[in-house]
């Protein structure tokens, strides 16, 4: 039986990596996907409030509001960091998600900068407002995790009762990030393709195919991140002296 339980485990181990790896080129692919669509066919990067500031924004948001942040999501399923200081993998985790966070508010920054430049209203879209519900359920998302999971004065009981929101929430932000990705790649599309110049997005020009290909590289992406979240068999496992750890540092307080 137990030989049996490690070839198991052996098995799962070997699954999870290559899941992981897969994890990581769908990463590289997105980013390398909306820097080349932003430079390519979108003119290039400029920080002056012109339309290729605007280019700063799908390229900030995808590399921080979902590669980076689905990575943070699954770091504590890699088996490596399961015999690693726990409070140490935390802060990593917490460091992730805070430069995630900082990305995508540099990512709105870009954007409300380049409206205000061209006089154009902010916040009118549906995926503008999927965005920026995205981005604030996030910050509130990191304060609470932060609050509940690193403050040493927090209470076991808050922890326990946190835990299960924080891991809803999270998979909820994932969600809503890729929402608002997908949607703003079709709006950009849309708008830059149907204006007075160029061929329309009804006839599938080669920016057309390659944009779409991101989103469903953005898609692939978060669909193998919700994977590995969901599988039981690589969650960290609780060891009975964690335990102890809290009740200890409960009675402390």
């Amino acid at each position: 039986m137990c030989r049996q339980s490690k070839h198991t485990d052996m098995r799962s181990s070997v699954f999870f990596y290559l899941t992981y790896t897969l994890c990581l080129c769908l990463s590289l692919l997105c980013v390398l996907f909306v820097i080349c669509w932003s430079s390519l066919w979108r003119g290039g990067f400029s920080w002056d409030g012109s339309a290729l500031q605007f280019n700063w924004h799908p390229v900030l948001m995808v590399s921080g509001l979902v590669v980076l942040y689905g990575n943070a999501a699954v770091v504590y399923r890699v088996p490596f960091t399961w015999r690693q200081r726990k409070y140490t993998w935390k802060l990593v985790h917490a460091g992730l998600m805070l430069l995630s966070l900082l990305l995508s508010v540099l990512g709105l920054c870009a954007v409300f900068d380049f409206h205000r430049g061209f006089h154009i209203n902010d916040l009118y879209s549906l995926h503008s407002w999927v965005g920026i519900c995205t981005v604030a359920l996030f910050a509130f998302q990191w304060i609470l995790g932060l609050a509940g999971f690193l403050f040493p004065c927090s209470s076991l009981w808050f922890r326990r009762n946190l835990k299960p929101v924080h891991v809803w929430m999270g998979k909820a932000i994932l969600i809503l990030s890729l929402t608002s990705c997908i949607s703003g790649i079709n709006e950009k599309l849309l708008l830059a393709l149907n204006g007075s110049s160029g061929e329309p997005y009804s006839s599938l020009p080669v920016e057309a195919k390659f944009a779409n290909s991101l989103g469903l590289l953005i898609v692939a992406f978060g669909l193998v991140v919700l994977g590995i979240l969901s599988i039981n068999k690589w969650q960290k496992p609780e060891t009975e002296g964690e335990g102890v750890h809290l009740l200890l540092s409960e009675d402390s307080t």
